[in-house]
């Protein structure tokens, strides 16, 4: 439910041409639900760390969005972070097909 309200303001509020395609990929919250992590990737010629900044900016405004839309016992400190499997997909990607070069 935080994923997809979040997902919302992003599309709604925070994506423009100049940020190109934000993707949230996922939201991991602690087990006393009182912080979440909230994984996101960036398509697009874009400054990673200056978009990251900016949502840390934002953050009380979106979780008042959060807390606005989804009914939780807490409202949870975001913790916004680089999802890091598309690189890591990229990285076996590359070792299969060196694997495949090195066996013919």
């Amino acid at each position: 439910m935080i994923k997809e309200s979040l997902s919302r303001v992003l599309v709604q509020e925070i994506q423009d041409s100049s940020s190109g395609i934000i993707t949230l990929t996922r939201v991991e919250t602690s087990p006393d639900l009182k912080t979440a992590s909230v994984y996101l990737s960036f398509f697009g010629q874009v400054d990673r760390e200056a978009l990251l900044a900016l949502l840390e900016k934002r953050k009380g405004y979106l979780r008042k969005c959060i807390a606005s839309e989804v009914k939780l016992k807490y409202n949870p400190d975001l913790i916004f972070r680089l999802d890091p499997t598309p690189e890591y997909e990229t990285k076996i990607n590359r070792l299969i097909e060196q694997l495949k070069k090195d066996e013919d």
